[in-house]
């Protein structure tokens, strides 16, 4: 081998790799010392101990000034050393070599740092491991926990807490068939308001089940109700404490107005939804299915909150929990009609259409039927052509007479084949619109007529008559 410097060759075919105690090193093991053999110093002369044999001259073969020695990454750097007391100084020929000793101690404390750092690193992920498997505690998440929480005033919560003590959910049986639908408390006496159709089941012999907020339930026997509104008032008896929701003043609301649905929609008792009015006076009709009489006439509240089956005779309410639509009907885009959302399994679920009885209505209706069981409709007595578009038109039917004799709509001029195309300024396409803008009023009111006869348009004003409703 040659290194640049052909006196450290080893003489004689020596092995420097095969000197004791190493052995043959590895790719990573520190080379031993290469050592050449010197003649026996004259005698007097002194040789620090643990220094490598020095040949004649006082200077090794090799670098000038520099003991020959391969390159070991694990010894400490070179530096002089004190030579033992009474030993002369060594000629200035650069410093002597570490004693084997000395070297043998330094990689021993440089294994000793790698074998703690490994047992360190090992130690270290045994730890981690043993901790995500719970062998030195459990884990415990952190979590904010709030013991005293208030509703802000007008909100959802806050709305949603003072209403529903007054919501209850009505389970019908009766006539072959059963359903679920929702009331609220009118008044102490145990007065509930709800749908018509959501009770009418039980019209005869058939039973009516009130579940309270509380999970208390009760009998209760049906007051009256109104089809032509689609009203009807049930009363239970011996229950006290009980929550009378407040009645608000629908002929305020206003489009965008906040507003929040409670019921017990697919028979979920006390389920809360909000939204805002989307429109007033929808003219709305529902009912009459399979050719039956039993239409309801809504001039309705129109909102986003979800309504589905089960939410009929709910309260609309307010911010400030007072009602101000009673929940009725919604939208059903495969029949192409608003259906009261009780209609069995033809009536499908909220598409953002819901429709509520305006709560003054309500208000009429419901004292019309605690005090008399009877509710009664303003009429203007004549006869519509129901399948006529553009307008409502008088027309004779085989049984009804266009105009009744001494009527409303005779003292006030109406004739057979008039359209009657606006009711107070507002627009009516059809019989439907002008019944439902007539119910919104009352008997003895006076509304103004705008009447086409002959392709002339002209005004007429009528007082509203009265007819018992069914």
């Amino acid at each position: 081998m040659d290194n640049g410097h052909r006196g450290a060759e080893p003489r004689h075919g020596q092995d420097p790799y095969g000197t004791p105690p190493y052995g043959r090193p590895g790719p990573w093991a520190p080379a031993p010392p290469v050592q050449r053999p010197s003649p026996t110093p004259p005698a007097g002369t002194a040789v620090p101990a643990g220094a490598a044999p020095t040949p004649p001259g006082g200077t090794p073969a090799g670098l000038p000034g520099e003991p020959l020695r391969r390159y070991d990454p694990w010894a400490a750097p070179a530096g002089p050393s004190a030579p033992p007391a009474g030993t002369p100084a060594r000629t200035a020929q650069g410093p002597s070599a570490p004693a084997p000793g000395a070297r043998r101690g330094v990689r021993t404390a440089a294994g000793a740092a790698l074998i703690a750092l490994l047992a360190g690193t090992l130690g270290g992920g045994v730890g981690v491991l043993l901790e995500r498997n719970g062998a030195f505690s459990d884990v415990h998440l952190p979590q904010t926990t709030v013991t005293d929480r208030t509703a802000a005033p007008g909100s959802i919560a806050a709305i949603a807490e003072s209403v529903l003590p007054g919501v209850v959910t009505l389970h019908v049986r009766g006539s072959g068939s059963a359903g679920t639908g929702t009331g609220f408390v009118l008044d102490e006496q145990g007065h509930i308001l709800t749908n018509a159709h959501v009770v009418r089941p039980a019209g005869s012999g058939g039973t009516v089940q009130v579940t309270f907020g509380s999970g208390d339930t009760a009998r209760a026997r049906i007051v009256g109700m109104d089809s032509g509104y689609d009203l009807a008032v049930v009363k239970v008896s011996g229950i006290t404490g009980l929550s009378p929701l407040p009645l608000g003043d629908s002929d305020a609301v206003r489009v965008g107005d906040p507003v929040v649905a409670i019921g017990a929609p697919f028979d979920l008792e006390g389920t809360v939804t909000a939204g805002i009015i989307s429109a007033t006076e929808r003219p709305i009709t529902a009912g009459g299915e399979d050719g039956g009489s039993d239409v309801s006439y809504v001039n309705a509240l129109q909102t986003d909150a979800a309504i589905n089956p089960g939410n009929s005779g709910g309260p609309l309410v307010d911010l400030d929990g007072r009602v101000v639509g009673i929940n009725s009907a919604i939208r059903a885009p495969e029949l192409g009609r608003g259906l009261p959302d009780g209609q069995g399994d033809s009536a499908p679920g909220s598409i953002g259409l819901g429709f509520a009885i305006p709560v003054n209505q309500g208000k009429l209706i419901a004292e019309q039927l605690i005090n008399t069981g009877r509710a009664t409709h303003p009429v203007i007595g004549v006869t519509l052509d129901m399948r006529y578009e553009g307008g409502a038109r008088v027309a004779s039917s085989t049984d009804d007479p266009p105009v009744v004799p001494g009527g409303p709509g005779d003292e006030a001029g109406i004739e057979d084949g008039d359209i009657i195309t606006a009711v107070n300024g507002e627009r009516v396409r059809s019989g439907e619109e002008l019944i439902v803008r007539i119910r919104s009023h009352r008997p003895g009111e006076e509304l103004r007529l705008t009447v086409e006869r002959d392709g002339e348009p002209r005004t007429l004003t009528v007082t509203l008559g009265e007819a018992s409703g069914g």
